[in-house]
């Protein structure tokens, strides 16, 4: 059984670019006669289809962009929907919305359809489920088809596109060094499964922060919230240890450590600080209101839709992928003593 190939797997055998390849197929005048009579023979014996969203891609621009997001209800994915939309709606391009809900399954199908020519490119954030079973072949088959991909807030190494990024790790740090710098020196961290990578690089900048104040990190404060099991229970484990202050990856997590605080008779912020992620309406509308990390939804949609667009206009003969980190700032509300 002859082996599946792809653009970059002929390129790489007959020593071309990508895009001699790509326009060889297409019988481009570019090409010399020589090098296309070369390149089809050797597609031919491989029995070579091109993707139909890639035909499309080359051939006539839908001028839609395609956005899977892991979760309906989130703030901090509706302001990137928002970003994107207005940056596509500058450029002359529309959206079309799809959610994963966190599946792997769901993901797979998502890409399934709209991989039939009805976008010229995607912009994804991936589910959690995906990047618990690390299997990313169907991101993997999108690149090596050439289809324009980008990745955003959840990403991985593996898979070679564009990326846009908040700073995770000094995101952590600044949320807890502040608190540190409020003499709150026993601090919980709330996070998510080692595999949802935002979480793990969340923690890398908590666990520094400590360390250069000179504490050791316990592990005992550290909490994994898995969401298929009741969340308020698992953080409710972290009370039971003596701390005086919670730093948690997103909203829904703050917001309910704060209650437990408030339910345990902790005076916040005077007793008890929190601190969370993402500035949504949980943030801005507890009581009281808590501070948080903003991410800059708004700003990252916009850089994703405009390198893919860059990606989508621009035929580049070598491909080097982008990765863009947006910073984030703490944004001080209730939930903690006002800086001293």
């Amino acid at each position: 059984m002859k082996q599946k190939i792809t653009i970059k797997t002929i390129a790489k055998e007959l020593g071309v670019s990508t895009s001699t390849v790509s326009k060889a197929l297409r019988d481009s005048h570019e090409i010399s006669i020589d090098t296309k009579d070369k390149i089809k023979a050797y597609a031919a014996m491989f029995n070579y289809k091109p993707n139909s969203l890639a035909l499309q891609l080359r051939n006539q621009k839908t001028k839609l962009i395609g956005v899977i997001l892991p979760r309906i209800v989130h703030h901090f994915f509706s302001t990137v929907i928002k970003g994107i939309e207005q940056g596509a709606s500058e450029k002359g391009y529309h959206i079309m919305v799809c959610f994963s809900n966190e599946s792997y399954k769901k993901e797979v199908e998502n890409l399934k359809v709209l991989s039939n020519g009805s976008v010229d490119g995607l912009i994804v954030s991936i589910a959690k489920e995906t990047l618990e079973t690390k299997d990313f072949t169907h991101f993997k088959d999108l690149v090596n088809e050439e289809i324009p991909l980008v990745l955003f807030d959840r990403v991985v190494d593996e898979i070679l596109c564009d990326k846009v990024v908040v700073d995770d790790v000094g995101a952590g740090y600044k949320a807890t060094k502040y608190l540190l710098n409020q003499n709150s020196l026993k601090i919980a961290l709330i996070t998510t499964p080692e595999h949802v990578n935002v979480g793990t690089l969340r923690r890398q900048g908590y666990e520094r922060a400590l360390s250069e104040k000179g504490i050791s990190v316990n592990k005992k404060l550290i909490i994994e919230v898995e969401e298929k099991e009741n969340i308020k229970a698992q953080i409710e484990r972290v009370f039971d240890q003596d701390i005086d202050a919670v730093f948690a990856v997103n909203e829904i997590y703050a917001a309910t450590a704060m209650r437990i605080a408030k339910e345990k008779g902790y005076k916040v912020p005077q007793e008890f600080s929190v601190i969370g992620f993402t500035d949504g309406l949980i943030s801005e509308y507890s009581s009281p209101s808590i501070t948080t990390i903003a991410q800059h939804g708004l700003e990252m949609g916009k850089q994703a839709v405009e390198v893919l667009i860059e990606r989508i206009e621009k035929e580049a003969e070598v491909y080097e992928p982008k990765k863009i980190v947006i910073s984030s700032n703490l944004k001080l509300r209730e939930s903690t003593k006002p800086s001293s």
